[in-house]
């Protein structure tokens, strides 16, 4: 009995050369990840005159807070801006975890009636869409969402790729002796996924609200295409802008100066980095608490021993 221990333990050993190995590419792409933050802070906390002259450094040659004072001054656009991609992003994960997750477990059922048809209608859209100009006549002509906040939010609310998932995760998780036993005890549908499916599901929900956050909070495509009011501009969108055009901020309703003295003040492309910066902390923040429920999520379907 010691020998098979001994000899199961051998066969699953790594060797050591090969620990390094995987740990070295392991750091290789950690750094690879890390290092652009790194630069765009480094960029964010450097002079204008030191950008124009050395150009962009991982290590600053002139030092300045010049860009993070602008915003700072600029605090009521980038905080109501701010305003906008939490609320958005906070209404679109609820929004997509419920429409994502029930279309899922409708999918996962071998019960119900109507499981061929919708299984491509969530398929196709992932080969293939109608796009851009006929979602821009949807959205706008028929929906009438322009200059609407749910243009920020219902574009992005399901995903074929994610509706995949929930049901993958529903399939193999919840077994149809539950379900039963339940309908035995009188429960209806929506009781049993509200009450009996979701409060086991917590990997696949974290999963699927860690994507539309990600979705979400990066999103400045949406905002371009319908949105005009500059009081229901996102924090991406305001970044946007001001790659494109640095008089966007001078034309804000918070600004107290002129076109001149905004340009003569106005540290671009540190300003650029520290709105990136800005951007980036909120999700990596959030992202750890996640990440445990994030990981089993995504291994869902995996061969079990």
């Amino acid at each position: 009995m010691s020998g098979t221990k001994v000899k199961h333990k051998q066969i699953n050993q790594i060797h050591r050369s090969t620990d390094v190995f995987f740990n070295i590419i392991f750091i290789i792409l950690s750094l690879i990840c890390i290092l652009p933050v790194v630069f765009v802070f480094s960029i964010s906390i450097s002079s204008e005159a030191g950008i124009q002259k050395y150009g962009y450094q991982i290590i600053p040659t002139e030092l300045s807070n010049a860009a993070y004072m602008f915003l700072w001054n600029e605090r009521g656009t980038i905080l109501h801006a701010l305003f906008i991609s939490v609320v958005v992003t906070a209404v679109g994960i609820i929004l997509s975890v419920l429409l994502t997750t029930s279309m899922g477990y409708v999918l996962s059922r071998n019960n119900y009636a109507l499981k061929g048809f919708y299984t491509w209608v969530v398929f196709i859209p992932m080969i293939f869409n109608g796009g851009m100009f006929a979602g821009y006549v949807v959205n706008a002509n028929i929906l009438h969402l322009r200059d609407s906040i749910w243009a920020l939010i219902l574009p992005l609310a399901v995903s074929s790729f994610n509706v995949v998932i929930c049901k993958t995760f529903f399939k193999t998780t919840i077994p149809n002796e539950i379900v039963e036993s339940a309908k035995m005890d009188g429960a209806n549908q929506m009781k049993i996924f509200f009450q009996i499916v979701l409060p086991i599901s917590k990997p696949i929900i974290a999963t699927i609200a860690l994507f539309a956050a990600f979705g979400y909070w990066n999103d400045w495509f949406q905002a371009s295409l319908y949105i005009s009011n500059t009081n229901l501009q996102s924090l991406q969108s305001l970044l946007n802008n001001i790659q494109r055009n640095i008089e966007y901020i001078a034309n804000n309703p918070y600004g107290g100066l002129s076109l001149q003295q905004y340009k003569a003040s106005m540290p671009t492309e540190s300003v650029r980095m520290a709105i990136a910066i800005l951007i980036i902390v909120p999700i990596a923040c959030v992202y750890p608490f996640f990440q445990k429920y994030f990981i089993s999520g995504l291994t869902i379907g995996s061969v079990k021993g």
